[in-house]
């Protein structure tokens, strides 16, 4: 009996201080019930991500392309209107350009003709000089003509 008694103790002893078998009991208890409570969330987590695809998939992918579809022709229906616009802008600034050429061109040409004009105005003062000269030694050389002329016809 006394065997049974001192089995009984140890049993017990063995209880009360070595809890590892219970422990261990309860963590894969735990891990059990972790595991099944994850992959059911997961399993939950993924249909609804499913559900969210399909609806976005259904709904609002033809919505949304209709929309960029809209709003891409509106967008290129402005931007040729601006294009058009800046062509317009650009031959007018050309023919500023243009004309303003023409204005510089045309007052050069101005300030041309105002020199050649000078130039030749300067040119006849000179040929008038150089004639009333020669019409002075003409006049002069025919006064001395004139004079011995007179003094042959006196003789």
């Amino acid at each position: 009996m006394m065997e049974k008694i001192v089995k009984d103790v140890g049993d017990i002893q063995s209880r009360i201080i070595d809890h590892r078998p219970v422990l261990q009991g309860e963590i894969r208890y735990f891990l059990r019930e972790f595991e099944e409570k994850r992959a059911f969330r997961e399993c939950r987590l993924l249909e609804k991500l499913n559900k969210m695809i399909s609806d976005t998939n259904d709904h609002d992918l033809p919505q949304c392309t209709d929309s960029m579809h809209d709003k891409l022709c509106d967008a290129l229906t402005r931007l040729e209107a601006a294009n058009h616009m800046t062509q317009r802008i650009q031959q007018r600034e050309l023919a500023a350009e243009q004309s303003t050429h023409l204005q510089v061109f045309g007052e050069r040409r101005r300030q041309d003709w105002e020199e050649f004009l000078k130039e030749q105005s300067r040119l006849k003062e000179e040929v008038d000089e150089e004639h009333a000269k020669a019409v002075g030694r003409l006049s002069a050389q025919y006064d001395e003509m004139k004079k011995d002329l007179a003094k042959y016809s006196s003789f």
